[in-house]
Parts: C-alpha cells; sequence; structure tokens
C-alpha cells in the first residue's frame, strides 16, 4: 500500500505538461509535490496481537479479514482513510487500508486482494489464526469540504467505503465512482448497494469495453469539491492530469503499489556501522537493496510521507531510503 497526497488545482499546468512531455514527465513532475503541504504522520510503533475472528470472500481473489484481541476489549481508535501494517507468520509486513466502522472498537476490517506472495499467505489464515498488527496510522485523512468526489478503483475502496460511510452519515454532498475489472472482481458492492443509484456510478471495464479515464472519472465533479482517489496508478494519474480542467479545490490520493522509478540513475550507499557498500542500481530504491541485507529495516507507506523509513545520514540530516536518491553515507 502507498500513502496519499495534495494537489491544488491550477488551471492548465498538469494539462500542459501532459502535452509536452507525456504521462511519465507528469507523474514525475507531480511526485514533486509529495508532502509539502501535508504535516508528517506520526509513527506508531505499537504492536497488537490479535486473532483471525472471521473470515469472507468479498469478490474473486479477494477475502475480508476480521481481527479481534485474544481476550476481548477495545482497540485503539482509527478515522477513515486508515491502514495497519498486518505481519504474516512467515514475516513478511504489508500495509492494508481499515474498511470496517470506526465507531467498532472491538474489532478491525482488512481485504486483501490475492496479487502476490504475501497476499497469498494472507489468503491461508483462518480463523483462530494469531496476527501482528502495527498502528493504526492514518497519512488518507478524511476532511471537512463543502462536497466529496470518492474515486475507487478495485480494492482502492477499501479506504474509500469509511469515507462514504462518514460523508453519508454527516449529511454531506457526495458522489462515488467506482471502477474494476468486472463486477465479480470489485469487493463490497453488497454493501454499497443501500446508497442511491444517483449517487453511486458502479463502472467495470466489461460493461464499457475500455477502462475510464480521467476526464471521465470527475465528471460533474463540483465546483470546490475535494476528491479522494485510491486505486492503481494509471488511473490515479489520470485523475490528477484531469484535475486541471475542473473546479475541484484538491485531490488526496492513495494507491497501492510503489511510485514507478522515472529516469533513475544508479549510485552508492555506505552503511556506516554495518561496514557495507551497497551498489544501487538505476531501477531499485536503496529500501529494496538495503533489505536484500538488512530484511527488519523499518517501512510503511514507500513514498516517502509517513517518515518510518528515515534513517540518520552521517554528517546530520536523514534520507527517506524508499524514495530519495542519491550517494550517501547513512547510520545503519
Amino acid at each position: 500500500m502507498s500513502l496519499p497526497q495534495r494537489l491544488d488545482g491550477r488551471p492548465g499546468t498538469d494539462r500542459a505538461l501532459s502535452l509536452l512531455a507525456g504521462a511519465a514527465a507528469v507523474y514525475r513532475r507531480l511526485s514533486e509535490f509529495s508532502g509539502r503541504r501535508r504535516a508528517p504522520v506520526r509513527a506508531v510503533d505499537r504492536n497488537l496481537t490479535l486473532r483471525v475472528d472471521a473470515v469472507h470472500a468479498e469478490a474473486d481473489e479477494v477475502v475480508s479479514l476480521r481481527l479481534v484481541p485474544p481476550a476481548g476489549g477495545l482497540l485503539p481508535a482509527w478515522r477513515p482513510g486508515a491502514h495497519i501494517d498486518l505481519v504474516l507468520p512467515s514475516g513478511a509486513m504489508r500495509q492494508y487500508s481499515l474498511c470496517g466502522d470506526p465507531d467498532d472498537r472491538t474489532a478491525y476490517r482488512i481485504a486483501v486482494r490475492r496479487i502476490g506472495t504475501a497476499s497469498s499467505e494472507a489468503h491461508t489464515l483462518c480463523a483462530g489464526a494469531k496476527v501482528t498488527v502495527r498502528g493504526p496510522r492514518n497519512a488518507f485523512p478524511f476532511v471537512t469540504a463543502p462536497h466529496y468526489l470518492f474515486v475507487a478503483g478495485g480494492i482502492g475502496i477499501t479506504p474509500i467505503l469509511p469515507m462514504v460511510r462518514r460523508a453519508d452519515a454527516l449529511g454531506a454532498d457526495w458522489r462515488l465512482v467506482y471502477t474494476g475489472r468486472s463486477r465479480a472482481s470489485m469487493p463490497f458492492l453488497d454493501e454499497l448497494a443501500v446508497y442511491d443509484e444517483e449517487r453511486v456510478w458502479i463502472r467495470p471495464d466489461t460493461e464499457y469495453g475500455i477502462p475510464a479515464s480521467g476526464a471521465e472519472l470527475l465528471e460533474g465533479v463540483r465546483d470546490g469539491a475535494s476528491v479522494y482517489c485510491c486505486g492503481p496508478v494509471p488511473m490515479i494519474t489520470g485523475v490528477r492530469v484531469d484535475l486541471a480542467m475542473t473546479g475541484a479545490s484538491a485531490v488526496y490520493f492513495e494507491r497501492f503499489s510503489t511510485p514507478p522509478i522515472v529516469g533513475g540513475k544508479p549510485f552508492r550507499v555506505e552503511l556506516r556501522r554495518s561496514g557495507l557498500l551497497l551498489d544501487v542500481p538505476a531501477d531499485r530504491s536503496t529500501l529494496d537493496v538495503v533489505r536484500d541485507v538488512m530484511p527488519d529495516v523499518p517501512y510503511s507507506c514507500r513514498q516517502g510521507f509517513c517518515g518510518t523509513c528515515a534513517v540518520p545520514a552521517v554528517g546530520g540530516g536523514s534520507v527517506r531510503i524508499c524514495v530519495d536518491r542519491g550517494d550517501a553515507a547513512l547510520e545503519l
């Protein structure tokens, strides 16, 4: 999982970049806004031992897990947009958005799509299994706005679902556009069916022939609206590029994959305490290379927002090893 950015709408800027330099250049340009207008996310070092209380099939290759304290009691509070770090029995750690009810502190709910080794391991968990959870932490906060447009792609519905519920409970003006490959692949459609069809647009690619463009996803967005977007990188990029052509005030987004390395160059990192000298290739991050030799090095968002992976640099300052690039000597 990855964490959000905010970009205020400025007519013409992103559109011009996309026309001049193409999608890759736009993505690189927009990534420069990372974290500039957002306070650092407070690190949460709390470890919770939880028990899998129930497992439900939510869609093709998607299951939800209900996690509870083994001895009962209340879990730490959370707000829409929060996520937890799930430590699997193998030691692998992955981040999952909380998609249950923030008012229910007896359990956490997450949803996992099977897309790799770690998620496949999560799919093998059965009721009664013990897992370690870190968090919750929130870098995708739901904030007050006059209007909301929620855009979700596939498993990206997980952080959006509690936001929709909260907006509706507050009586706010909101709409949801939910896309996916097919209805069978889209979790929680039954929970969204309780809302008016004028508020919720379900848009499977199989029923429209092609994935939605950014302009289509943003169609009808109200002036001054806050746009919350979560899903695959191409969808988020399309929304950000076309946002400048609307009257929306800001976009907040969360993606579930590591941001691409665009125009990367190889460099060298020295781990002063370990006495190691590591070569980082053009297509890998410092975090990836460091984890090859130090698997326990902490990280969370992989986009530099949360600060979990920040490592002191020799001589002062720090390096966010998930995104920062360049020769460095680190206190590792």
